[in-house]
């Protein structure tokens, strides 16, 4: 399954991938640098710059500064990580920037997690996210 992440929400384009990678689908997501995490700018690159601080970096999630590492690693989060059955199920995930010239099926998009649903017009891409943390 492919499916691409242009203008789609972050959280619900994870929770879908995830109950699909523990159905033991293999899941491949394009254009992750193009989903959008909701919330003001401000808010948002706040939250992101405190988990990444250099402060006691045990106990903290690890934070990405490339948009795919981003993006499976928020799926992981949604998985039984502990479990094999989780560990399992984030092997068949893959995440890529842009659309790899060997993906040959047409992907789809999630219609129920597309930006246009949205109540809220404020929200920032995973682009402009990972350039704020630290990504060239």
């Amino acid at each position: 399954m492919i499916i691409d992440a242009e203008n789609l929400v972050l959280g619900r384009l994870a929770s879908y991938a995830a109950k699909q990678a523990l159905l033991g689908e293999k899941v491949e997501i394009v254009n992750c640098e193009k989903s959008v995490v909701t919330g003001s700018r401000r808010q948002v690159f706040e939250k992101f710059k405190s988990r990444s601080s250099p402060t006691d970096m045990k106990k903290k999630p690890r934070v990405y500064k490339m948009p795919d590492m981003f993006v499976r690693r928020v799926i992981r989060g949604m998985l039984p990580w502990k479990r094999d059955r989780g560990r399992l199920a984030y092997k068949n995930v893959f995440c890529h920037i842009g659309i790899p010239s060997n993906l040959k099926e047409k992907p789809i998009t999630l219609e129920n997690a597309h930006v246009d649903k949205l109540k809220n017009l404020k929200y920032v891409y995973i682009k402009d996210v990972t350039k704020f943390l630290g990504n060239k």
